[in-house]
């Protein structure tokens, strides 16, 4: 059986909103129903999210379509940006950009990259140790640290060009036996499940 992240899509930006508590916007929002409607994600049997709103909404969004709880798992959240707070797009891309080439460092204060994928990947496998591998489980997060995770179950040294598309609300797939990558990111109004 499989595992996926899932990444929250669209969000409404607010500048005097803490990033953590943005909710996704109406177009966001509209492709994780469609989501939903797909067959794989009628199929989850167990959902996992990050605590930040834009996660949950996602992960609430999905539920829906299997009728399974929404467990919120500490050490989820995305990469901590909260000592410089909200920065304008282009301003956060040259950020995100110094955050994947510098991993062993601190971007004016940001969570290093090394930090935040050993939390990633801490929280995934404690969920994993205790999950029924016959049971389709599904980690709904951040583009960041499933970025860093991705780069973790692959083997690869930490680095943007394993980033996830534009937008968000994309998910890549692996085996819950040995943790093997089996599919690349996808948009998750586009993946055709599992084969």
């Amino acid at each position: 059986m499989f595992a996926l992240y899932i990444t929250h899509p669209q969000v409404k930006i607010d500048p005097l909103v803490e990033v953590p508590r943005w909710g996704l916007s109406d177009l966001g929002a509209k492709r994780a129903r469609v989501a939903a409607r797909l067959p794989w994600a009628q199929q989850l049997q167990r959902i996992i999210s990050s605590d930040e709103t834009k996660a949950i909404e996602t992960a609430e969004i999905l539920a829906s379509a299997s009728d399974t709880e929404v467990e919120v798992v500490e050490g989820m959240h995305e990469n901590d940006r909260s000592a410089i707070g909200f920065l304008p797009p282009d301003a956060f891309e040259a950020a995100a950009d110094w955050f994947f080439a510098y991993p062993d460092e601190s971007f004016k204060g940001w969570e290093r990259a090394v930090d935040a994928q050993q939390r990633i990947v801490s929280a995934v496998d404690t969920v994993l140790s205790t999950q029924d591998p016959s049971r389709p489980i599904a980690f709904i997060g951040h583009g960041g640290v499933g970025t860093l995770l991705f780069c973790h179950l692959t083997g690869q040294p930490i680095h943007r060009s394993k980033d996830q598309m534009p937008g968000g609300g994309n998910l890549y797939c692996f085996a819950l036996a040995d943790r093997h990558v089996t599919c690349n990111w996808t948009p998750m109004d586009e993946w055709q499940g599992w084969r």
